[in-house]
């Protein structure tokens, strides 16, 4: 099947989740549709996203602030502030492994407290076991995570989708009330295996200049955005 042969459905419009003056609508495939990574890859230069067994992204009438980055993992450059943070980090017994996932159970109560003490305000509050479930799973794709520890402690999880040219990083969840950044220390650690699977790009999802939790991604350079349908390099 291809891109053009998929059915599509539409949200309506409501109050956006990363830019409240704006509204907000998406386009996503409907379910029952043989989908697979090859449509995926495809869609992916067309701003799509993956949530569960579905593929979206941004239809807004108004706005085109949500731009797709990825990350050039052979040329990235590592700042004075993240050289740091991984010295800091390995004093403090940081390590991380890259592996399938783990049970729902095994990872709920870390995510319980990300959702419950980060995004108390945002979409997926309160947070469930039926939506970790969905971030966990897909039935036409096998996801891996990479889960950082701080000594034996799991403080970190983040969930990678496997495409042809590197990996997609789809969610991340943490311990907050920790000294270490682990939500930068998480994309730190996937480009490390990145590179080491020879893998040229890193794809962060959607970066949006305006919004302080989006923006953090222009920290990881080089990187490229998907603008007006072409991708755009920023060093």
């Amino acid at each position: 099947m291809s891109p053009q042969q998929l059915l599509f459905g539409l949200t309506a419009e409501h109050p956006c989740s990363y830019l409240p003056q704006q509204q907000e609508r998406l386009v996503f495939t409907l379910p029952e549709q043989p989908l697979d990574t090859d449509l995926y890859q495809q869609l992916m230069a067309y701003n799509f996203r993956r949530t569960g067994d579905q593929l979206y992204r941004p239809y807004c009438l108004q706005c085109q602030a949500c731009q797709a980055s990825r990350v050039l993992v052979n040329e990235f450059q590592l700042s004075t502030s993240q050289r740091k943070l991984l010295k800091r980090a390995e004093r403090a017994d940081w390590h991380w492994k890259f592996c399938p996932p783990d049970t729902v159970a095994a990872y709920y109560p870390l995510y319980q407290q990300y959702i419950s003490e980060i995004h108390a305000d945002g979409v997926m509050y309160p947070p469930s076991e039926e939506q970790l479930a969905s971030l966990l799973h897909c039935s036409w794709l096998n996801i891996s995570v990479i889960e950082q520890y701080q000594g034996a402690e799991l403080v970190g999880v983040i969930l990678l989708d496997p495409m042809k040219d590197g990996y997609s990083a789809v969610y991340s969840f943490y311990k907050p009330d920790t000294e270490l950044a682990l939500g930068t220390l998480a994309i730190l650690a996937t480009l490390f295996h990145s590179q080491k699977q020879q893998l040229p790009f890193l794809y962060l999802g959607y970066f949006i200049a305006d919004c302080t939790k989006m923006a953090y991604k222009a920290n990881f350079r080089p990187q490229q955005r998907l603008i007006a349908g072409k991708w755009q390099s920023f060093d």
